[in-house]
Formats: C-alpha cells, sequence, structure tokens
C-alpha cells in the first residue's frame, strides 16, 4: 500500500512537471500507464441521502456522492441516478425517483496548505422533488429510500476486494400522517464533507454532525457499510432499462480480518464517534485508504422516526513530526502567576480588572499560532483579544513567545453562576492544525443599573372627563438614576387603543436623568363607548436600555378617563306656521308682488354648534327670487331670517296655473350623533283667474242701451306672467271669420248682422275660452 502512495507522489510530481518530461522519460510514462483506473471505473468515496419538506405534499430527496478525483474515472460519474422508495414493513416498491446531477464542486481542505496530490475528492449533489401523498404514504412502519452504486476505489485496504464494492445510499422516514393528522419530517443534512487525512500515531478529530431542521434529536454510531445488489457487472442498476429497484434486506461489505464495526480503522484507539456530538476520533496506528460506515438515528419526543447512513473513507499517511503549541494564561496582569484550570475562577467585577495575559508558543520551527475561543454553555458577550492573537515563532526576528491579551466586557453577566470557555491556540500542522487549550471558569457581574420611574400631571382629580371636540393634553415624566436612555410607549386597557384613536405621545429632548414627553389625545367621536360613561384605562410605559443592553422597566402608570356623551335635540322655533305634526308641510298662500318673510332660531341645551339651512325641493332658491340668510351666534345658537317677493321670473305657470314651491328648512346639530330639526313649508302663489269672468251673449247695436250696443268683455281674466290675451275671433253659424282683434278691450259693434255668432278667445299659454253672443237688430 505504501508503495501504492510513493507511486501516486511519483505519477502527480510528473505531471506538473511537463516542462521536464524529458528528465522524467520512459519511467514516468510506464508508471502513470502502472497506475491508469481500470475500466471498472471505481470512484466511490462515500455520501449520504436527505428528505427536505417543502410544502403541501411536496419533499425534496437529495443524494450527495463523494467522487475520487484522483483514480476515479470521469466516465463514473453519472449524469442522473435512480432512487427507490420502498414500504419497509414489506419492502414494496411504492415510488421512483430521478434524480439529475445538479452540482459538481472540489470539497476543500480543512488547511489547504496540507493538500496532498494523493487525495482530491468531489462533492456531486443529484437532486429532486418527489410528491409523497397521504393516501399513498401512511404505513405506520415507515419508508426507505436508496440508490445503489459500484464501485468503490481499490486501494480501499479495510474491505475485501475493494473495487467490487458497491455502496447502498439508504436512508429512512416516517409516515406523513401519523394519527390522523399530518406528521411532517426533514431528515437530517448537512454533514460536512472529509477533505482531510489522518497521520499515523497522531490523534485526529473531525466533526461529522449533521442538523435537523425540526430540532429533532440525533444519535451516532458506528455501523458496517452496505454493499447491495450492484457491482462490477452491473454497477448502476438504476440506469438499466427497465429500472432495476432491490429492496432490502441490503448486504454488508466484507470486512478484512482483524476489522469489524467497531474496529474499522486500525487504531488505538480505534474510530470512534460522539454519540451526541457527531464527532470522529481516532488514532491510527497503519498507513492506507480505509472506509468507514456511520448511522446517524433521528427521534422525536423519545421515539425514533428515521436513520441516515453514511459511508466515508478516511486516508492514513505518514506526516512530518508536528508538537503541538502551548498556552499559558496569566489572570494577573503584570504578575506570572499561571491560571489553573478547574481550580481557579475569573471574577469580572466593577471596578475590578477585566483583562488576562495569554502566553503562547511552539517548538517547531516556523510554526504559524492562532488563537481562538470556544464557549460552553455561555451565550453572553465574549471577551476580546485586545493585541495580536496571531504570529510566527522561531524565525529570524521573530519571538519565541507570543503575547496577547483578552479583556472581558464590562456587560459581561453569568447570572451569579459560572461561566465556562476554551482559551484555544492552534498551530498550522498537517494534517490539521495541533491545539491547547486552557478551559477557564469565569464569574461576570455587570455594573449596577437601576430602573427608571414615571409619573404625569394628569392628577389629582382621576378619572379625567373629556367630550368629543375637546383636546386631552398632560406631561409624562420618566427618571432613570443612571441617566439612561429613556423611550415611552403607549397603551390603553382591554377594547381600548388610545393610539388608534389618535392619542400621541410627543418625547422631549433628555436632561441628565429626566426625559418629558407631552401626552396629546384630540377626542373625536370614535372614543364613545358603547354603553357611554365606561371608564377606560391609558397604560403608559417608560423603558431605559442600559449600556450592556438590557431593557429596565419602569412599573406601569395607569390612568383612567371616561368619555362623556350625551344629546339633547335643539329646538327650532320659527314664525312659520306651525304644522299639524312634525312631518306635515304647511301651505303658505301669496299673489304676485306681495312680500313675504319669517324667522328662524335654533337653541342646543348641549352648547354644540348649530348650522341653519334652507332647501328647495327641485329647484334653486335664489333662481326663485328666495332668500335665506343666517345670522354669526355663539355655539349652542342659531338665527336666519327667509324673505320672497313673488314674480313671475320665479314662477312656473303650467297650463296657465302657477306651480307650488316647496322649502325645507332645517337646524342641524355639529355632534357625534346629531338629531336634526326641520320644518317644510309648500309656498303656492294665487291665480288671477279665479276672478268670475262672465262674458255677455247678446248685444243690440241699436238700442237705447248703451251698455249692450257692442260686444265686449271687461271682466276677460287677467293677463298673469306668461299667460296673457292673444287675441278673438268671431265667426257666422256658417264659419266665416266676421271679426278679428288682438287687443283686450276689443269692441265688435255687429251692425247690420243680427243673428247667432260663435267665438274664440285666445292666451298666450294655449288657453282657449269658446262661446255665442246674438245680435238684435
Amino acid at each position: 500500500m505504501r508503495r501504492f502512495y510513493y507511486a501516486l507522489l511519483a505519477e502527480w510530481a510528473c505531471k506538473a512537471a511537463l516542462s521536464r518530461w524529458v528528465t522524467c522519460g520512459l519511467a514516468c510514462l510506464l508508471l502513470v500507464l502502472g497506475n491508469a483506473p481500470v475500466a471498472r471505473a471505481t470512484h466511490i468515496v462515500g455520501g449520504e441521502m436527505d428528505l427536505q419538506y417543502l410544502t403541501g405534499n411536496t419533499y425534496q430527496l437529495t443524494l450527495n456522492l463523494y467522487f475520487d478525483a484522483v483514480n476515479g474515472s470521469p466516465a463514473a460519474l453519472d449524469g442522473s441516478l435512480a432512487a427507490g422508495i420502498f414500504d419497509k414493513a414489506t419492502n414494496r416498491l411504492v415510488a421512483t425517483v430521478q434524480l439529475p446531477l445538479i452540482n459538481d464542486t472540489f470539497v476543500k481542505y480543512s488547511n489547504p496548505a496540507c493538500a496532498v496530490g494523493s487525495l482530491s475528492t468531489k462533492a456531486l449533489t443529484y437532486r429532486n422533488t418527489v410528491e409523497l401523498p397521504p393516501d399513498k404514504f401512511s404505513s405506520a412502519q415507515g419508508y426507505y429510500a436508496s440508490v445503489e452504486r459500484c464501485c468503490r476505489n481499490k486501494t480501499i485496504g479495510n474491505i475485501v476486494a475493494p473495487e467490487n464494492a458497491a455502496q447502498t445510499f439508504y436512508l429512512e422516514f416516517p409516515a406523513v400522517v401519523r394519527n390522523g393528522q399530518a406528521f411532517r419530517d426533514s431528515t437530517p443534512r448537512v454533514f460536512p464533507p472529509l477533505a482531510d487525512y489522518a497521520c499515523l500515531g497522531e490523534d485526529f478529530t473531525y466533526d461529522f454532525a449533521g442538523q435537523d431542521a425540526d430540532g429533532d434529536s440525533l444519535v451516532y454510531d458506528m455501523v458496517t457499510p452496505l454493499n447491495g445488489h450492484a457491482d462490477s457487472s452491473n454497477p448502476n442498476p438504476g440506469s438499466n432499462a427497465p429500472p432495476a429497484f432491490y429492496g432490502a434486506p441490503y448486504a454488508e461489505i466484507t470486512w478484512m480480518p482483524g476489522r469489524s464495526a467497531a474496529n474499522q480503522i486500525p487504531g488505538s484507539p480505534a474510530l470512534k464517534i460522539g454519540p451526541l456530538t457527531g464527532r470522529l476520533t481516532v488514532r491510527p496506528s497503519a498507513t492506507g485508504l480505509f472506509v468507514f460506515g456511520v448511522r446517524c438515528q433521528e427521534y422525536r419526543k423519545g421515539v425514533k422516526i428515521g436513520e441516515t447512513r453514511r459511508d466515508f473513507q478516511l486516508q492514513v499517511l505518514v506526516c512530518p513530526k508536528n508538537t503541538a503549541p502551548s498556552l499559558v494564561l496569566l489572570p494577573n496582569p503584570t504578575g506570572n502567576t499561571p491560571y489553573r484550570a478547574g481550580r481557579d475562577t475569573l471574577r469580572i467585577v466593577p471596578g475590578g480588572p477585566h483583562c488576562v495575559r495569554l502566553r503562547f508558543t511552539d517548538p517547531d520551527p516556523n510554526s504559524q499560532l492562532t488563537l481562538s475561543l470556544l464557549p460552553l454553555g455561555y451565550t453572553g458577550p465574549l471577551p476580546s483579544f485586545t493585541t495580536a492573537i496571531t504570529g510566527m515563532v522561531h524565525t529570524a526576528g521573530q519571538p519565541d513567545t507570543l503575547i496577547a491579551s483578552l479583556c472581558f466586557s464590562d456587560c459581561t453577566d453569568t447570572q451569579g453562576k459560572v461561566g465556562h470557555l476554551d482559551v484555544l491556540v492552534a498551530d498550522n500542522g498537517c494534517s490539521l492544525p495541533k491545539h491547547d487549550t486552557v478551559h477557564v471558569a469565569f464569574i461576570g457581574v455587570p455594573p449596577p443599573n437601576g430602573p427608571p420611574t414615571l409619573s404625569s400631571t394628569a392628577g389629582p382629580g382621576l378619572p379625567l372627563h373629556v367630550r368629543p371636540g375637546q383636546t386631552l393634553a398632560f406631561d409624562l415624566i420618566a427618571t432613570d438614576p443612571d441617566g439612561d436612555p429613556i423611550q415611552f410607549t403607549l397603551g390603553g386597557s382591554a377594547g381600548f387603543a388610545p393610539d388608534v384613536l389618535g392619542a400621541t405621545i410627543a418625547p422631549q429632548a433628555q436632561a441628565g436623568q429626566v426625559r418629558r414627553a407631552r401626552f396629546t389625545w384630540p377626542v373625536d367621536c370614535r372614543a364613545i363607548t358603547s354603553p357611554a360613561g365606561q371608564t377606560q384605562q391609558l397604560v403608559f410605559t417608560a423603558s431605559s436600555t442600559t449600556p450592556c443592553g438590557t431593557r429596565q422597566l419602569a412599573p406601569t402608570l395607569q390612568i383612567p378617563v371616561v368619555v362623556d356623551y350625551g344629546n339633547v335635540p335643539p329646538v327650532l322655533t320659527t314664525t312659520l306656521p306651525q304644522p299639524a305634526t312634525p312631518t306635515d308641510t304647511v301651505v303658505i298662500r301669496l299673489p304676485l308682488g306681495q312680500p313675504y318673510s319669517a324667522t328662524l332660531t335654533g337653541t342646543d341645551a348641549n352648547g354644540d354648534v348649530l348650522k341653519m339651512s334652507a332647501a328647495g325641493r327641485g329647484f334653486d332658491l335664489a333662481a326663485a327670487g328666495m332668500y335665506f340668510t343666517t345670522e354669526a351666534r355663539p355655539a349652542g345658537q342659531a338665527g336666519a331670517t327667509f324673505t320672497w317677493l313673488p314674480a313671475c321670473d320665479g314662477v312656473a305657470v303650467v297650463n296657465g296655473k302657477p306651480m307650488p314651491l316647496t322649502v325645507t328648512f332645517q337646524l342641524q346639530e355639529v355632534t357625534c350623533r346629531p338629531q336634526p330639526q326641520a320644518r317644510s313649508v309648500r309656498f303656492e302663489v294665487l291665480n288671477p283667474d279665479t276672478a268670475a269672468f262672465t262674458p255677455p251673449n247678446i248685444i243690440l247695436p241699436t238700442g237705447h242701451n248703451l251698455a249692450n250696443q257692442v260686444f265686449t268683455m271687461s271682466t276677460l281674466p287677467a293677463d298673469f306672467c306668461d299667460n296673457r290675451f292673444a287675441g278673438i275671433k268671431i265667426f257666422s253659424r256658417w264659419g266665416r271669420l266676421v271679426y278679428e282683434s288682438g287687443d283686450r278691450n276689443f269692441r265688435w259693434t255687429g251692425e247690420n248682422m243680427a243673428g247667432v255668432y260663435y267665438y274664440l278667445l285666445t292666451f298666450t299659454t294655449g288657453r282657449r275660452y269658446k262661446g255665442w253672443v246674438e245680435v238684435v237688430q
């Protein structure tokens, strides 16, 4: 195996020196050809699967496959892989999912400077969505997904025939419904890939833990990797047509003699994983390439709901000797007495020292050292390094021992308990840095800080009474003994939100320990409660923020307030006629040219602002010659005058008759729940047509009665606005026109025309009068 490792180094050295290819010559060429990958395309480093809930019945299935970029053949890089989903109780195939390749990247070393040519890994990500409907995935024992692929690296030294050994990527998950309810689960994921190698005889540790989106408990153990049904003759069953999907049980790989699930990599101690931390540890006792298997079991409320299996490989090399660095903590800023872990406790108190010195070094030449902190159950502010935390030792011009200062914040607060953190120094050795750690116990007490107090100028007469239309205002006074910045907040009792009703707090600038704010509430109709007069609470709080970010609260200040509201209807008095009932319309009849006026007065017992108005029903007051003039009076009073001079310009005449005009007078109060008072009046203009109209029906042209000698009409209806006399026509009994005149004072003598005649009187509005008259000679 070691010869193979050196052969690979020689191969890469040759490839890196193409410009010197002639020097390398035939030996290099033969070496490259002798180590070329075989047709079986061994390439699998390891990998795992995960299933993540998205939405509805949709999940996302991901396969992470780690590919040997040194020994793997490019022909073995699949564009997609097929996964089968099986019922765990019966091993029945339930669904298949094609997983296309979506990502292809190299895995980085923890320390890139430690990279070796024999170890280069690619991370291949295959992913697709899958539907898991409840009617199809409700089996109580759950389900598993699997992908089978061959083959593993032929250089693996702890299993039999690795070039013919496959990997079954395996994942268990629960049913999507439990006890009739949807049961959502995202399996563990984000397992760190392993790009580093281990050194012979040196402790190797690596974080191999996953994460769970649901917060389920994860437990890790070592297991034998699964081989399954794939082999070098059928390396990818899922690519067959039709695909060949095999259910459990899956055959395991075969360990070399002396190897087992509990002793997968030769070492003292052997490879193991922290059951709760997922941290790998091993001190290898042999070089080579070794595969290992890890299982991550998922528990919810103490019940196992799934598991994920993960295979990987670890290369063990002979590394240059690397001695761990050393770290000494000196709690006294000027002394040289070291801190004793497990016996001493640092005390970070107001007025006391907050800084300690750190002295760190490394016996190895050219060591680059770095300091870091690791909190252990402590969630407060971490101390900071105030001087250099990195440096080279044992180099020309550089000191052998580096000094740094570690200072705790004034706000360090362990709540009366002992906090713990590790101070670490790490070198830049390979394959992984070596550390020295000082475990520090400390108690932190922040500076004392008192809460603010809160008062107001609203008292002493409580509860406060206010009516809609008024503004409630007073000052808030908050005092913080430490002068910390103060903030005010406003709230209310249950169902009462003064800020929504327009109340505001306007803080003023803080002067030392005191900050004032002005509370203002323009009370409007929204503040009326039901029933009216309920007592509500204005709730004020004041808080201050300490320099350490702690929020201090003053005792809550509550101020009771009552919104008073009651409304008596306003009273309307007027010289207009009184109706029989409030809803009746009174009638006022007037001749043309006769002026009319009325006064209206309003009073309100509540002192509300009153408004008086008048409106014509279907007509404009001013166009009809009507005038309504209001008077300026104090709140609770109103006055107005109505005047009208009936004239033809403002009266509509239909068929010679004037149309009535209806006016509504209203007294309106400006309040939250108004009760208006109204009076309706119908104005009618007297029609002069009402006078008796009795035209004569006989004339005596030669008689001695002068009154009947001519035909005239002294009682003709008077002209009224647009209704005027247009003319008269007199006809013989045979329809012959014998007389015509447009003068309303016409005079027809009828001389020498004895007999009966017929007349037609017309007016400009189309009105007509017909009759007869007899001429007696």
